[in-house]
């Protein structure tokens, strides 16, 4: 198999256990950044050999928790990450994307620019500062970093 068919996600899992309920805007980003993560992506363990790979995501004690292996069942690897670094961003994003969501049912078109503007921008500096967290270990580009940016961004969800 070559290297684009090995480095790159296959299979793709969130832990679950602590969701009580989204809204149905937060499920739809849920699903459309499954489905473009699975269509496209780049995903490289540095430090095993296989792939494609499945991923589960989960977070654990403030930590952020990659369970990597391949869709064989071998090479597994953990990655287990401060969660620190992502906090404000993710709270930052929460708040704009709140903001976005109510500025569809009324506001100008304008002001929705404006919003959707801002609210990309705090995407990309998450999906910036989640792909420096992993660079260590996992090599990704920008826009997988940007979709398991917002699958993160679910897993902060508690209902």
């Amino acid at each position: 198999m070559d290297a684009e068919n090995r480095n790159r996600i296959g299979e793709i899992t969130l832990d679950e256990r602590l969701v009580k309920w989204r809204s149905p805007d937060i499920e739809h980003e849920r699903r459309v950044a499954i489905f473009d993560l699975l269509e496209e992506n780049s995903f490289a363990p540095r430090k095993v050999e296989g792939g494609p790979w499945k991923l589960h995501l989960s977070l654990s004690d403030n930590r952020l928790v990659f369970d990597i292996s391949s869709q064989q069942g071998d090479g597994q690897y953990r990655l287990s990450l401060p969660t620190s670094p992502l906090k404000r961003i993710i709270r930052d994003y929460f708040q704009i994307c709140e903001s976005y969501f109510e500025a569809i049912k009324n506001a100008s078109p304008s002001k929705i620019e404006a919003i959707d503007m801002g609210r990309r921008g705090i995407h990309n500096e998450g999906s910036e500062t989640l792909r420096d967290l992993i660079s260590e270990e996992v090599e990704v580009d920008f826009d997988t970093a940007r979709r398991l940016f917002t699958l993160v961004c679910v897993l902060h969800l508690r209902g």
